[in-house]
């Protein structure tokens, strides 16, 4: 499942990452000719903002988010654990908290829609804040049990 959630994650940044691109270069160049794209505005920081968010979950996913690594390897095996369960668990109650709170503006903006394309409700460019959360969430909890089972490992074959 992990593998396939990082795959997923992947493509996903990429495809951001390129629709970004595009969407920014095009605003400029119909910038410089004289003719602005009147959606640029808006939809450029949403594709950044999405970037940031899922990017983030691949990152969680990698084990890549800041943290102090060698702080916890040295530290002995039951207070590595104490410490890496106590990280865990304020990261799933943070971002639980997030994706409540990303929903309740999700159900705010129910009529909503952008201003410069009246055709995309506003829900859909929001979603990205409880999807991520519960994404970030479900990376956090693969990762734990990945390391736990390392952990596990390693104490029996330093038996």
């Amino acid at each position: 499942m992990r593998r396939t959630l990082e795959k997923f994650l992947e493509h996903l940044v990429v495809v951001l990452m390129a629709a970004m691109a595009l969407v920014v270069i095009a605003g400029v160049a119909f910038r410089k000719f004289g003719a602005p794209l009147p959606w640029y505005d808006e939809v450029a920081p949403i594709l950044l903002a999405w970037l940031t968010y899922y990017g983030s979950c691949l990152a969680a996913l990698r084990r890549a988010h800041i943290g102090f690594p060698k702080l916890v390897a040295k530290a002995p095996p039951r207070l590595r654990l104490a410490m890496m369960a106590v990280r865990e668990l304020a990261i799933v109650v943070f971002f639980a908290i997030a994706a409540w709170a990303g929903w309740r503006v999700m159900l705010v903006l129910e009529d909503a829609s952008l201003v410069s394309l009246a055709w995309l409700p506003a829900r859909v460019t929001h979603s990205v804040i409880p999807l991520s959360s519960l994404l970030f969430i479900v990376a956090e909890l693969l990762t734990f049990a990945a390391w736990l089972q390392g952990e596990t490992e390693a104490e029996e074959a330093e038996e």
